[in-house]
């Protein structure tokens, strides 16, 4: 059974939404790049705790259990 592949891509998705997600809590990142897209609108929306931190929380999260697993795996 080939499970590496899959963890790996797990592992990589886990990162990249926390690195992302952290750079707009912390940065003006999102309105830079919301501007950019032609979306600024959605500034209001989006660049707000109740929609950044809980989406922060979810990607810590998703990341400490695909490195759990992957400690138990082996």
């Amino acid at each position: 059974m080939r499970t590496t592949g899959m963890a790996d891509w797990r592992l990589a998705f886990g990162f990249g939404g926390t690195t992302i997600t952290a750079l707009c809590c912390v940065t003006p990142l999102l309105p830079w790049v919301l501007g950019a897209l032609g979306l600024s609108g959605l500034i209001g929306v989006l660049y707000r705790d109740a929609v950044l931190l809980p989406l922060l929380a979810g990607f810590l999260i998703f990341t400490g259990v695909t490195l759990w697993r992957r400690k138990n795996r082996k």
